[in-house]
């Protein structure tokens, strides 16, 4: 959705009414003051007092065009900083965790482009419920923000846009406007005197992506009439490149997790693994050690129950291994009915940790399957082999591979 705002209609400056009226008036104003002494004195006189009026009348329009020159120079170093500043965001986005930690970036770096801007956050749209939550904030405590119940039919965007969220918004006394909102006293209060200074102006911009409401872009000021028509023309650049960087962003977080993680189980893939071991610490006082991991009967559940119970199978397991070691150890589904772990010992924990995971998901898929099927009788077992890891990926992974066998063919004869 387009932003209504003078850049798109190709214009980044204009001059305003007052400007206007004194490139017109002065030099007339003149004229007029001093039109009956004209009249009296002889004509080369009068030529060069209206030569006179001219050049005033030239000087004025040279001075406020040179003044507009000027602010657009400005304007046009203030967007290449913000192409360049949102581009290195993009580049680096893999470096940040999750979309929060993100955002904060991307709000320092609006912070920095709006020079009356002192503080800001930014406010996402759940559009299935259309409330709005505070996701980021520089200079504003956002724990106190999270708690302030907010609709999108509340904000000052939706009001002053009537419902569409298509422009830049310059709240410019913000508790005259907030007097009038439909938000509770507290909430009201909240909104301005959570920051230091208690917030007097504010500059709202929507962030749209693939159509629709993300949220919105909030920079804030302590003082009165802080934000000018040039500062909403930037907040207008700003915002459709912070939604750029926000969308590439999502789309290599996408892209990331696709090419690292498995897509039945959310652990790692066998590649991201792979790249994981490459990196892995050993602890030289508690040891690591390599766990295989296999799944015993999934073919006899697969024939018996149908792939989807088989599917079931893994995810339980994935979500066992998640549940005991996902935080403090290396664990992806290594690929078909095998899984694989790298683990930071003593080896007793590790074996406790393992009897856990037989426990949790033998009682959590029993009763998946139990409350689906009563009449199943299905166990999900696992065979498992260790190793110590010692950096010698080969010769560590073919011990724990043939353990593991040992203890699969053991099973089966029990």
């Amino acid at each position: 959705m387009l932003i209504k705002d003078s850049l798109k209609r190709k214009k980044i400056d204009s001059m305003g009414l007052k400007t206007h009226l004194a490139l017109v008036s002065v030099p007339m104003l003149l004229l007029l003051v001093c039109w009956e002494g004209l009249l009296n004195i002889n004509a080369t006189f009068s030529l060069a007092f209206i030569a006179v009026i001219y050049l005033i009348g030239y000087g004025l329009s040279y001075n406020f065009h040179q003044r507009r020159l000027n602010r657009l120079w400005k304007h046009l170093q203030q967007v290449i900083h913000l192409n360049n500043t949102t581009f290195e965001l993009v580049h680096i986005a893999n470096q940040y965790p999750d979309e929060g930690e993100f955002l904060n970036a991307l709000l320092a770096k609006a912070l920095n482009s709006i020079d009356a801007a002192e503080m800001g956050s930014i406010i996402k749209v759940n559009n299935d419920t259309e409330e709005l939550y505070f996701e980021s904030a520089i200079g504003i405590d956002i724990e106190k923000l999270k708690k302030i119940n907010l609709k999108l039919k509340e904000s000052f965007q939706y009001r002053f846009t009537k419902g569409r969220c298509d422009r830049v918004v310059v709240i410019n006394n913000m508790a005259n406007i907030n007097a009038h909102s439909t938000l509770e006293p507290t909430d009201q209060q909240a909104l301005l005197m959570t920051p230091e200074a208690p917030i007097k102006s504010t500059l709202s911009s929507p962030i749209h992506i693939d159509g629709k409401l993300y949220g919105m872009l909030n920079l804030d000021s302590a003082k009165l009439k802080a934000f000018s028509h040039y500062d909403r023309n930037l907040a207008a650049v700003l915002t459709h490149e912070a939604a750029n960087a926000i969308a590439l962003y999502q789309k290599s977080r996408q892209i990331s997790h696709l090419a690292n993680f498995d897509s039945l189980t959310q652990l790692y893939n066998r590649q991201r693994f792979e790249a994981g071991e490459q990196e892995w610490q050993i602890n030289s006082d508690l040891g690591s050690y390599l766990v295989i991991l296999d799944l015993d009967n999934l073919k006899a559940i697969n024939d018996t129950m149908g792939h989807q119970a088989g599917d079931k199978a893994l995810q339980g397991l994935a979500a066992a291994l998640k549940q005991q070691w996902h935080l403090k150890h290396l664990v992806a589904r290594y690929g078909g009915d095998e899984f694989i772990a790298l683990c930071h010992g003593p080896l007793g924990q590790i074996e406790d940790d393992l009897k856990q995971i037989r426990r949790t998901l033998a009682e959590q898929y029993a009763c998946e399957i139990a409350s689906e099927d009563q009449n199943a009788d299905v166990k999900v077992e696992f065979s498992v082999g260790i190793a110590k890891y010692c950096g010698d990926w080969n010769k560590c992974f073919k011990a724990a591979d043939d353990y593991m066998y040992q203890n699969k063919r053991l099973n089966r004869q029990d």
